[in-house]
Formats: C-alpha cells, sequence, structure tokens
C-alpha cells in the first residue's frame, strides 16, 4: 500500500518525535526541544543522547521560556537603552580607549537598530545592518561594531532577556593584511639627529623616540616609566604601564639591552632625577615625528614604526620569536611575531647565505 504523505514527510524528516515537544535526530540520536516563544518555533539541541536527562532539560527550558514570556523588558527595552547598561558594566574593567572604542561602535549602531526593542531584534534585522553598513566601512570598524552587537545581546541572554542571540548569524570580515614599513637604521640615526638639532621643544620628543626604539614598549608603557623602574645594578627594568597597566594587564620584567643602558645612562648623568621622576617629559612625539622626518626627506614614522623597528633588529641578531615576545609584552608565545615579521628572517637568512662562498 502506498503511503500518505504525511508518512512520507516524517520518514524523511531528519527528526523522530519521541515526546510532547521532544526530538531525536535519526543520525546522532542526540535530542532536541521544539517550542514556541513569542509567536515563534525555537529548535534547542539538548546536548544530549540520554533520554530521561533529555526530559529534564527539556522541562527546565519550559520554564525558562515560561518565565522570559513573563517578563516585559524584551518587548519595552530598546537596544539603545540595553547597550547603555552594557557600557557601564565595561566602564570599571576596560582601559579609557577602548571602552571609547566600544562606545564609538554603539553610537554608529544606533541609527540603525537604536531604536529597536529587544525583542523585535532578529537575524533577518542583522541581515539587512550588515547589507547596508558592511560595503561603506573597513573591516576592522565592521567587526568592531558587529562584537558589540553580539556582547549586548548575551549582556540581554544573561539576564532572561532573550532566549537565544540573534546577532550571530554575523560572520567576521577578513582584515586585509597591511604590510609592515620597517625603517633602516640610517633612516633611524638621521630622525634622532635631525629631532636633537631641531631646537629645546624636540629634546623630549628625541628621549622619547630613543626609548621606544631600544627598549620595544609600546607608546602608554614608555611614558609612564618611571627611573625606579630601572635596575642597572642587576641588569632589568619592570615595565608596569602605569596607572592603566600594560595592555595584557601583566607587568613584565626585561632585561637593560646595552644600547638602551647606554642611552638611560646618559640621560641620568644630564639631569640627575629622582626615582619617582618620569623618564620621558611628553606623552608624545607625534608632531616633532612629522617634522622631523618632512625636514629629513625620510617616511614618516610613528611611535608604532619604533617598535617595529626594535623588532626588526632583535630578529635579524637572531634572537627566537618567543623571546621578542616575552620582551615586548606578548602572551602567544610568539606567533604574532612570526606571522607579523617572519618574512624578515627569511629575508635576513637569504642575505647571510649569499656569504657562503668556498672560492680561493
Amino acid at each position: 500500500m502506498a503511503k500518505s504523505l504525511n508518512e512520507q514527510d516524517e520518514n524523511s524528516s531528519p527528526f523522530v518525535k519521541v515526546g510532547e515537544c521532544l526530538y531525536r535526530r535519526r543520525t546522532t540520536k542526540g535530542y532536541y526541544a521544539l517550542l514556541k516563544h513569542a509567536g515563534k518555533q525555537v529548535r534547542r539541541s539538548l546536548k544530549t543522547t540520554d533520554p530521561a536527562l533529555a526530559k529534564r532539560r527539556l522541562a527546565d527550558l519550559k520554564l525558562k521560556i515560561g518565565a522570559l514570556s513573563k517578563r516585559p523588558d524584551a518587548a519595552s527595552v530598546s537596544f539603545d537603552e540595553l547597550a547603555n547598561r552594557w557600557l557601564e558594566t565595561l566602564k570599571p574593567r576596560l582601559k579609557p580607549k577602548s571602552f571609547q572604542r566600544r562606545q564609538n561602535s554603539i553610537n554608529q549602531l544606533r541609527p540603525y537598530i537604536g531604536t529597536l526593542t529587544i525583542k523585535q531584534l532578529s537575524p533577518e534585522i542583522f541581515d539587512r545592518w550588515e547589507s547596508e553598513r558592511s560595503p561603506g566601512i573597513a573591516a576592522s570598524t565592521f567587526n568592531n561594531e558587529r562584537e558589540s552587537i553580539i556582547s549586548v545581546l548575551d549582556y540581554a541572554k544573561r539576564d532572561g532577556l532573550v532566549l537565544e542571540n540573534p546577532a550571530l548569524v554575523l560572520k567576521r570580515r577578513k582584515l586585509p593584511k597591511s604590510a609592515v614599513w620597517i625603517p633602516t637604521k640610517e633612516q633611524f640615526s638621521l630622525l634622532v639627529k635631525t629631532l636633537r638639532i631641531s631646537g629645546p621643544r624636540f629634546v623630549d620628543a628625541a628621549d622619547l623616540v630613543e626609548l621606544l626604539a631600544y627598549s620595544g614598549m609600546r607608546l602608554t608603557e614608555a611614558t609612564s616609566m618611571r627611573w625606579r623602574d630601572i635596575d642597572f645594578e642587576n641588569g632589568r627594568f619592570v615595565v608596569t604601564g602605569g596607572v592603566t597597566g600594560t595592555k595584557n594587564h601583566e607587568e613584565r620584567v626585561v632585561p637593560l639591552f646595552p644600547t638602551l643602558r647606554t642611552f638611560l645612562e646618559k640621560v641620568r648623568e644630564e639631569d640627575a632625577p629622582k626615582s619617582d621622576q618620569s623618564i620621558v617629559q611628553i606623552g608624545t612625539a607625534i608632531k616633532a615625528l612629522a617634522s622631523a622626518c618632512k625636514k629629513a626627506g625620510i617616511p614618516r614614522f610613528t611611535h608604532h614604526t619604533l617598535r617595529h623597528f626594535f623588532v626588526s633588529n632583535a630578529i635579524e641578531l637572531g634572537i627566537d620569536f618567543k623571546t621578542i615576545a616575552s620582551w615586548v609584552g606578548h602572551k602567544d608565545g610568539g606567533l604574532l611575531v612570526a606571522k607579523t615579521y617572519g618574512h624578515l628572517r627569511d629575508h635576513h637568512s637569504n642575505e647571510m647565505a649569499q656569504r657562503m662562498t668556498f672560492s680561493a
């Protein structure tokens, strides 16, 4: 006898109904719940193949959905309001620049979804946002905004306003590879010389430039360093990051490199500083760098260029990536250094290979 249409559909489905709102996947034998919430069907994996555990988790899920349906917040609170609550939780945990970046992302999202309630947000809304927003902005900007959306709705999920995060449909955009410009030693020397002969107001900038280049520190790490952080006797210095701390919130102890020691000893002789005094007296040298580079006719240096300069010199001297990473404050064992600067080691190796001649 031919099977009815309903019987054919049931047999072709990947799920078998085994109880009220309870289904089992034919292939994996895993259990799933199929429930209604806010007028929509919700399918949720119960993450088990055990029938008794599946029933308990189904009961818990029903209670959770029941509690959600009784809360008016998801239907009344807007994305904008929830985002502001979320931002307040970040303030104590983030550095000012990181917090500002999150705040900027939320500000950019407001014209698109700010007035929508949490209940109104759906995968379709975010698909539309992506199609409208993504083409006109850089991949890094899109990824920051995407991460902010997901974080806000994870916050909503934690507080029981939503059952699932509808923004998870958004995928990260691939970041284009940016070329890292590494200045030559001649360009660096010319920069320092130009700063030092450009007048008294450029002296502090020259000190900051040399400190960054000889230590590999980030800008805020260098500008927050005090003389008490330098241990000349034991040949090391401590990177604290000052009030805001380092990028990974951990202090690190770094060897006092010979060139750095010479520079610091020279500055100490000239100024006779106190232990709690800053090594450099300015917070930025960006304008001085632009002026000096233009005057010297060399590519424009940034503070971060000097960090690249430090790392490239270390690689040329044959120092391994893991050691360099520990000096500059990376916690990945050298992966980022290898990814960013690996071509330098290959180039240096090829140059050295040209010296391997055996002619008389």
